[in-house]
């Protein structure tokens, strides 16, 4: 039975979250009612709250964009299925989409940004059909769990695309053990790179990486970008590999001394991707690029297409995501905002609908 109204948490204003209610919407055609089983906490949430980085769709609104859920109403073929909502959705029409750059289309719609009022932290959410990646056999991994496959785990997986990882490469992520980073390490492996370098200022999550994907790993706090460098070449003296050529960094943090330090280790026919979100500016001589033959690439989002793939390497092992998920009832959606915002979540919150 389809309910006549939507609970959900609203971001009212920056900085203000209300429980509240809103009137169930008579589907458009195309579209699916997806009722919530899990939605993941993004670091992109918290700066939408607690920055005043603007969404398209002007509060109130319900933010949240890592949605696994079941399809209640739609599409007979889809009613019943379980389901992962593309993060980015695109209109699969326009020139950008049709060159293969879907995740770049400049109409796309976004859960608990540009789809209307609609989110992630609601008990339903209607969206577009035709890109919901359905989950079939999942193997025992909780439904909910799979809600980060929508942006953390699928965002890696496109800057992997857009840096061309095939098997034997060689691949150093800065943030390598945070939440997105964590991924992008996974990734890495899971695509084919032999050597994948890890490097983050959190030791502990670091030292956790080695067993998911890091075959080395370097905290750099304390340490200068060339003594950074200096650790990576030492490691790669003793496993006899090239360290100053051919390389594949992907910056995760978004942080000034992250861009900084991934902009240093560009070297010989390497290639940058920026993965992380940052405001501030940093500064860099471009002469270097042609010096080096190197590439500086930025990527955003991930198509939808490619979300099987992700699902199948989520569920046959190649990557792990009970080690860096937990599970919170969304009434504790203001603690964990809060918590997320000062830096102390251990592991990637997902929200599961309690509403009375």
């Amino acid at each position: 039975m389809i309910p006549t109204h939507i609970d959900c948490w609203q971001m009212t204003e920056p900085g203000t979250l209300t429980q509240t209610r809103v009137p169930m919407p008579a589907l458009q055609a195309g579209e699916a009612l997806v009722e919530v089983r899990g939605c993941g906490v993004c670091h992109t949430d918290i700066s939408y709250f607690y920055m005043g980085v603007p969404t398209e769709h002007k509060p109130p609104l319900t933010l949240g964009h890592e949605i696994s859920g079941v399809v209640v109403a739609g599409p007979a073929n889809l009613i019943g299925k379980e389901v992962i909502v593309p993060a980015v959705m695109p209109c699969n029409e326009c020139e950008i989409c049709k060159s293969g750059r879907a995740n770049r289309c400049l109409s796309q719609k976004m859960p608990g940004n540009s789809l209307g009022i609609y989110g992630g932290f609601a008990s339903h959410i209607p969206v577009p059909a035709a890109d919901l990646c359905i989950v079939g056999d999942r193997g025992g991994v909780p439904l909910e769990h799979l809600s980060v496959v929508a942006d953390a785990v699928t965002t890696p997986y496109q800057a992997g695309v857009r840096g061309r990882i095939s098997p034997g490469d060689r691949v150093v992520v800065v943030g390598a053990a945070g939440g997105v980073g964590s991924f992008m390490t996974q990734v890495a492996k899971g695509m084919g790179a032999t050597t994948v370098i890890g490097i983050d200022v959190n030791e502990d999550k670091l030292k956790t990486m080695l067993n998911y994907g890091a075959d080395f790993t370097i905290n750099p706090r304390g340490k200068t970008n060339k003594e950074v460098k200096e650790a990576i070449k030492a490691y790669c003296k003793e496993q006899n590999i090239p360290s100053n050529y051919g390389w594949k960094i992907f910056e995760v943090t978004g942080v000034k001394a992250g861009q900084e330090l991934a902009l240093s280790l560009l070297s010989f026919v390497g290639t940058l991707v920026i993965v992380g979100y940052g405001t501030d500016e940093t500064s860099y001589m471009l002469s270097r690029l042609m010096a080096f033959d190197a590439e500086l690439i930025g990527t955003w989002g991930c198509s939808p297409h490619a979300y099987p793939k992700v699902l199948e390497m989520c569920l046959d092992g190649r990557i792990e995501l009970g080690a860096f998920v937990e599970t919170r009832p969304m009434s504790q959606i203001q603690q964990v905002f809060e918590a997320a915002h000062h830096g102390k979540l251990a592991k990637r919150v997902i929200l599961t609908p309690d509403f009375n």
